[in-house]
C-alpha cells in the first residue's frame, strides 16, 4: 500500500514537470526580466546599441523560449529600429500567445495590424488615397486643356476654310475666257427697235422674220462664211438679217439671226 502511494506521488510530480516545461517553477514576468541576457539587452537599448540589444534578447530566448518579455522587446526593436515588419509581427504574436490577458494586448494587436499593412504595401504597392486623388485631378486638368486646344484648332480651321458655296474655277478655263474676251471688242449696246420706231414695211419684215428665223451663237473659230455654209444660206442674206453686225468684229457668244433661205 505504501508503495502504491509513493508511485502516485512520483507520477504527479512527473506530470507537473511536463506541464511546466523547461521553465523553472514559479517563473513569472518579473523573473523573465531578471534573466542576465535580458538585463544586458535592456542596458544596450539604453545605450542605443539596438543591434546588440536584439542579439542579447535572442540569447535570452535561447535560455527561456517562453520569455514573453523577450518577445515583446524583440517585437518593438524590429518594428521601430530595424523596420523588419515580418520579425516584429512574429515576436508580437508570440508575446500575445504567452500573455493573452496582458494589459497592452489591444495595443499590440493594433501594432500587428499596422505592420501587416506595411508588409502588404511592400509586396503590392498601393498609392495612398491623397496621392490617388492628386493624380486624378491632374488627369482631369490635362483633359480640360486638351479639349480647349481642340476647340481653338476647330475655330481656326473654320476661319481659314473657303465658304461652302465657293466654287474654285479652273485657272486654265479662266485664262482662256479672259483671252477671248480681250480679243473681242466690247460692242456698244444696240437700241432695241420698237413698233413705234419702225416703218410699216420694216415692221412687217420683223414680224415675218421672227416667225421663221433661227438663232446662232458664235463659237470660237466661227466666221460669217462658215456660218453661212453651215446653214446653207447666202452670205448677203446673213448680213441683211443682222444689219448691226460688224463682220470684222465677231466675238464668242454673240447671237446671230439665221434667215430662211
Amino acid at each position: 500500500m505504501l508503495w502504491a502511494k509513493n508511485f502516485r506521488a512520483l507520477l504527479a510530480l512527473v506530470c507537473g514537470l511536463v506541464l511546466c516545461g523547461c521553465n523553472p517553477p514559479g517563473q513569472g514576468a518579473a523573473d523573465e526580466e531578471k534573466e542576465p541576457q535580458f538585463l544586458i539587452g535592456r542596458s544596450r537599448v539604453n545605450a542605443m546599441n539596438f543591434a546588440g540589444a536584439i542579439e542579447a534578447f535572442e540569447q535570452a530566448l535561447e535560455k527561456n523560449p517562453q520569455s514573453a518579455a523577450a518577445h515583446f522587446e524583440l517585437g518593438w526593436l524590429n518594428a521601430e529600429k530595424e523596420s523588419d515588419a515580418a520579425a516584429a509581427i512574429y515576436h508580437y504574436q508570440k508575446y500575445l500567445k504567452l500573455r493573452p490577458t496582458a494589459s497592452n494586448a489591444e495595443t499590440i494587436k493594433e501594432h500587428i495590424f499596422r505592420l501587416k499593412q506595411d508588409l502588404a504595401k511592400g509586396v503590392l504597392p498601393v498609392p495612398a488615397s491623397n496621392e490617388l486623388q492628386k493624380q486624378l485631378e491632374q488627369v482631369a486638368e490635362e483633359n480640360r486643356r486638351l479639349s480647349e486646344e481642340l476647340d481653338r484648332l476647330k475655330a481656326r480651321a473654320v476661319t481659314v476654310s473657303p465658304p461652302p458655296n465657293h466654287v474654285v474655277s479652273n485657272p486654265q478655263t479662266v485664262r482662256t475666257t479672259q483671252t477671248v474676251r480681250s480679243n473681242s471688242p466690247v460692242q456698244p449696246a444696240q437700241p432695241r427697235a420698237t413698233p413705234q420706231t419702225l416703218s410699216p414695211g420694216a415692221l412687217r419684215q420683223v414680224v415675218s422674220s421672227t416667225t421663221t428665223q433661227r438663232q446662232h451663237r458664235i463659237l470660237d473659230g466661227d466666221t460669217l462664211s462658215s456660218i453661212a455654209r453651215r446653214y446653207n444660206v447666202r452670205l448677203e442674206s446673213l448680213l441683211t438679217a443682222n444689219p448691226a453686225l460688224n463682220p470684222r468684229r465677231l466675238h464668242v457668244g454673240q447671237s446671230l439671226v439665221i434667215p430662211v433661205r
